[in-house]
């Protein structure tokens, strides 16, 4: 059966802030576990400037509003009154006259005429996965062009070379976004509206390769407060390497397994499949990553988690229905949208 993390005995030989954990893999052939297969090494995101964090929230000023506003509308009420108790703050007027009126009429009443106020709290807990594999490196201009048909320039090369100027001197003025871009901004928002419903959070993104090395990267963790440190992490998250998901959300599930909240979401962000070296019997297979990633999640629910998988890719579908089944997920049509969406779905998954 699946085993839980289990911190490695080596863990001295590495620098002072990596932890490594082992976790099983899901062998779909087999239907079985490989025990330990799989190393995860958590290390905190190497830190940059505070000044990314900030400018993103100027750029993006009108819908960190609008975002603000909606999130707001999920806080509950400090107070709720509790009615008809046996004791209380004060008599409850309702109940004290139906209780007249019963006694009068020597009928049966009840003696719980009093009301108080109980305190409610919101208590969610976030892990938010971010995929820093090296596909995010990806310019948003040129992944959309693989979906959309070329420009008709009615073969008039003067059209195109017009377009071409064009096209430059944006470039020159604002470099073209990446998807890691995107990635980044979507997780400033998100920051930003999680902070405003003070529901807890974890931010941390996944890479590496092969089994041995699944590199696990702290953003924010979720017994952390959000700070100057956790906003300099942002700036330095950077496309690295490889895709393997599973130990990844295993990894994250058994951080918000262990923070105490009644609702648990798990939100894993990416930009294409699972794919790892060694995640299959070659390079072509995708069976046994999806296979893998599926049993992951479904791990993750009957530990009472939600997960939910939001992806970039525009032909996510194929794959997603098969790896996420009834368990929530969404492909991003339009991935300049991400940074709105993002907080919209969450929103859905919380109220």
């Amino acid at each position: 059966g699946q085993t839980g993390p289990e911190e490695a005995e080596d863990d001295e030989e590495l620098p002072v802030e990596v932890k490594s954990f082992y976790y099983d893999e899901w062998d779909f052939r087999a239907a079985d576990y490989k025990p330990r297969w799989c190393r995860v090494q958590e290390r905190p995101q190497d830190e940059g400037s505070a000044d990314y964090f900030d400018e993103a929230l100027r750029e993006h000023a009108a819908l960190v509003n609008e975002t603000r506003k909606q999130f707001e509308l999920l806080k509950p009420e400090m107070f709720r009154k509790i009615k008809r108790l046996l004791d209380g703050e004060e008599f409850d007027l309702d109940a004290v006259i139906d209780y007249a009126i019963e006694r009068k009429a020597g009928h049966s009443y009840t003696d719980k005429v009093y009301w108080r106020r109980n305190k409610v709290e919101r208590d969610v807990a976030v892990a938010f996965l971010l995929d820093m594999s090296a596909s995010t490196d990806e310019e948003i201009e040129k992944r959309k062009q693989k979906y959309q048909e070329e420009d008709n320039f009615d073969d008039d090369p003067r059209k195109y070379f017009q377009w071409l100027a064009k096209r430059r001197a944006t470039q020159a003025i604002a470099p073209p976004k990446r998807i890691i871009d995107l990635e980044k901004e979507s997780t400033v928002l998100f920051i930003k509206a999680l902070e405003t419903i003070g529901d807890s959070y974890g931010i941390y993104g996944f890479s590496g390769y092969g089994r041995d090395n699944v590199e696990f990267y702290v953003i924010k963790d979720l017994m952390e407060q959000f700070s100057d440190k956790v906003k300099k992490r942002i700036d330095k998250v950077a496309p690295i390497r490889s895709t393997r998901m599973g130990p990844a959300i295993r990894h994250a599930t058994a951080k918000l397994d262990a923070y105490d909240a009644k609702v648990k979401i798990l939100m894993l962000v990416s930009d294409g499949r699972p794919q790892d070296h060694g995640y299959g019997r070659d390079r072509t297979e995708k069976e046994y990553a999806i296979h893998d990633t599926k049993q992951a999640l479904l791990e993750a629910r009957r530990k009472g988690i939600t997960p939910f998988a939001l992806t970039v890719d525009k032909e996510g579908h194929d794959y997603l229905g098969q790896m996420c089944e009834d368990m929530g997920y969404e492909v991003v049509a339009d991935i300049e949208h991400l940074p709105q969406r993002l907080p919209t779905l969450y929103r859905r998954l919380t109220e």
